[in-house]
């Protein structure tokens, strides 16, 4: 797409993708498009040079190419400092003028575009960050949309917005051509709609691009990437990223630097040892035939079972995590979980496996309505349970980390499969100590109760199960003599 993307008299604006995946993004015909990359990798430029070559494809009327889009930012603030900028620095306002009213206008009138037809292109800037924000949307008439760093604009904004394109300009008028709805963004947190879009349950018709990091990792130092894009287009060239890296955290650099989902959870992860790249399996691992299964349970209202298995090499590699309260599954006691979640997932998924079960502690309390502990529920649904050594915290904690430290033979102790989404989402963050509020760092010592807490437990109990197995501790009889010369 290297070419004059406009051109308006005197004034000719002259556009190059960033990179070979900005240059995918720009090719598709996909109704929803999105692009994700670091900070500096060109996205909103592209976004905006998408808005008129767009356009540009409109079928003419009476000779005239007609569009109307909406550019939308979360904050009135960002939307003029950052998104209208960008719009100006490529299109100023001898090409496309700025009416400040409301809302916030850019028309573009180009009288040939080179072929003897004209191109008539509204532009109109909102600022939307709340659901009750869709109103100022229902009554638009568009041939496209843009949200800008959609990942900080709500769902319902992006769900309105595609019921709003595609209508203009009217069938009289030969209607629009591809409509769509286009979206720029730096890597959200995990838990976002984007992410789920993206990564996870990408429906028909919409495709989503992902730039390379603009830095990567070599041998733990960060080098630039050759692949990142934009770079020819900064003049301090992969200085602009290495001079951002200072006071930063690593979640910080992971998202706006190499370009990797991250998260946005307060607090100091319960394991500084969890590296994604290295921990987390990018395709599903496969249950290990002949050897046994390891159940970890945590009970409660919420009660979650964690699957894992250890290989020949002594990897902990965890096959799946069931936890009620999430992914459509009621809250539920123990005996209705365990029968109708967890030893289905074991028939269906782990048929003829040899289980390895191990519980919090707490399972041999007995409830106050029939006397039964959760121990005993398990024994009737066929799952005989022992409890675990220990539910100190401390003891708990070291057990994961001996799997996340462990190299054996060059291969990682601990590997997560991709269903797992929560103990990886805890893992990166979600799983963490909260912030005590004071004037300095200082954190509670026990994590966080919430929905990443109970896979957790139960993974913990699992890795002391089997940790001991791996290093078992025998302990030498003593004998026990009288001392010479005491009576």
């Amino acid at each position: 797409m290297d070419a004059a993307v406009v051109d308006s008299g005197e004034s000719v604006v002259n556009y190059a993708p960033p990179g070979p995946v900005a240059a995918e993004f720009h090719n598709t015909v996909a109704f929803v498009r999105g692009l994700m990359g670091p900070v500096g990798s060109g996205k909103s430029s592209c976004c905006c040079v998408e808005i008129v070559r767009h356009s540009l494809l409109q079928t003419p009327f009476r000779g005239t190419r007609r569009a109307r889009w909406a550019v939308i930012r979360n904050t009135f603030p960002e939307l003029k400092s950052t998104t209208i900028k960008t719009w100006q620095h490529w299109f100023p306002d001898h090409i496309a003028p700025i009416k400040w009213d409301s809302p916030i206008t850019s028309r573009m009138i180009v009288p040939d575009i080179g072929d003897g037809t004209s191109l008539d292109l509204e532009v109109l800037f909102l600022a939307l960050d709340s659901p009750q924000d869709t109103g100022k949307l229902r009554s638009l008439e568009l041939t496209g949309g843009w949200i800008n760093e959609a990942s900080e604009v709500p769902k319902e904004v992006f769900d309105m917005l595609t019921q709003r394109v595609g209508r203009y300009p009217p069938k009289m008028q030969s209607g629009p051509v591809n409509p769509c709805v286009v979206l720029d963004t730096n890597p959200p947190d995990d838990d976002s709609w984007y992410y789920r879009f993206a990564e996870e349950e990408t429906p028909e018709g919409w495709m989503f691009f992902r730039q390379p990091g603009a830095l990567m990792v070599v041998n733990e130092e960060y080098a630039p990437n050759p692949d990142a894009e934009n770079v020819q287009n900064i003049s301090a060239g992969y200085n602009y990223w290495f001079n951002q890296l200072g006071g930063k955290s690593d979640d910080w650099v992971n998202v706006f630097i190499l370009g990797q989902y991250g998260t946005t959870m307060s607090g100091k992860p319960v394991y500084q040892e969890f590296k994604d790249s290295t921990h987390a399996s990018q395709k599903p691992i496969a249950a290990i035939p002949g050897l046994p299964l390891y159940l970890g349970w945590d009970f409660g209202l919420t009660p979650a079972c964690v699957i894992a298995q250890i290989s020949p090499r002594g990897r902990l590699n965890i096959l799946a995590e069931l936890v009620a309260g999430i992914d459509g599954i009621p809250d539920m006691g123990v005996r209705q979980f365990a029968a109708e979640i967890v030893k289905p997932c074991l028939l269906t998924r782990f048929p003829r496996f040899k289980a390895i079960s191990t519980c919090d502690p707490a399972g041999n309390t007995r409830s106050q309505a029939d006397e039964k502990t959760c121990i005993q529920e398990l024994l009737e649904a066929g799952l005989y349970t022992e409890v675990a050594a220990s539910n100190d915290f401390i003891q708990r904690r070291e057990a994961v980390a001996y799997f996340l430290t462990r190299i054996s033979e060059g291969e990682t102790g601990f590997l997560i499969d991709p269903s797992c989404r929560y103990l990886r989402k805890g893992f990166n963050g979600g799983y963490r100590y909260e912030r005590v509020k004071t004037a300095h760092e200082v954190f509670r010592d026990r994590p966080v109760k919430d929905k990443f807490s109970h896979a957790h437990d139960a993974l913990q109990y699992l890795c002391m199960r089997v940790r001991s197995e791996m290093n078992p501790i025998t302990v030498r009889s003593v004998e026990r003599r009288k001392a010479v010369g005491w009576t």
